[in-house]
């Protein structure tokens, strides 16, 4: 009786451990698939314009919003630190670098995350609990070109442009407050943004945005096209997809920087 005691809980603990490895393998495999299709005919240049449009323009908003906000609110928070040690002058070089290779992308890519990936995941589950999955098949069509390739391929190309105009505005969101509000001189203040930033800070920070782009629709089209049935399953798959892509957003990030700035 003790040794099952024991082992009850080992065995559930293994079953969740292959359950998240099949897990990770299907979605590598998904991953893989949709990439693989990007360099093969047909190509649906409507439908790719259209993705585009809805994951980047529409977008703007959002972010923009998202970066004026956090870059004024970091600006306050390290003036009140720095006030601590009379280190207020730092003020201009750690919003830029703090916006630029942190809070941008992460914050990009969690927006992404819960605006495209969400809205991908409901579009296409509830296209294959009304069977219109199938009928593209009828007409051969392949659901992976006409539905996964244009939003996997249109996220890798905005959300780098999302992150740079992100990054811009966050500074600016600071430099208002800073300027306004905290005492400094706006020509200081832009010289010391631009004399503390360097080229791998911008390049991490739209490597980044492509990485994170390329994990919130391809979540978003995996949880999506494996959804099960009825409104409940549509709901799953949103879900999924979005707890998933956030997960993994902030797991990329970690790492990335790991590449791109380990000492």
């Amino acid at each position: 009786m003790s040794a099952r005691l024991i082992t009850k809980p080992l065995a559930a603990i293994g079953r969740s451990v292959l359950q998240l490895l099949a897990a990770i393998g299907r979605i590598a495999i998904f991953a893989a698939s949709v990439i693989s299709h990007f360099f093969r005919p047909p190509f649906y240049l409507k439908e790719l314009l259209q993705s585009i449009l809805n994951i980047g323009y529409f977008s703007l908003p959002v972010v923009g919003l998202t970066a004026l906000f956090t870059g004024g609110a970091l600006a306050l928070q390290i003036y009140a630190g720095g006030a601590r040690f009379s280190a207020e002058a730092v003020v201009p070089q750690i919003v830029a670098i703090g916006m630029v290779r942190e809070l941008g992308p992460v914050l990009v890519g969690l927006m992404i995350a819960a605006r495209v990936t969400s809205s991908i995941a409901a579009e296409i589950a509830t296209m294959k609990v009304t069977e219109q999955i199938d009928a593209l098949v009828t007409l051969s069509t392949n659901p992976m070109k006409y539905l996964a390739v244009p939003r996997v391929l249109a996220a890798l190309i905005t959300v780098p442009l999302l992150v740079g105009i992100g990054d811009i505005i966050g500074i600016m969101g600071g430099f208002i407050v800073a300027t306004q509000s905290l005492g400094f001189n706006a020509a200081t203040y832009l010289h010391n943004t631009a004399n503390f930033l360097e080229p791998l800070d911008i390049i991490s920070s739209l490597v980044k945005g492509a990485v994170f782009g390329g994990i919130a629709a391809t979540m978003g089209c995996y949880y999506g096209m494996n959804s099960g049935r009825g409104a409940q399953g549509v709901g799953r798959a949103t879900k999924g997809a979005v707890e998933a892509a956030a997960v993994l957003i902030l797991a990329a990030n970690f790492l990335l920087t790991g590449v791109f700035f380990s000492v």
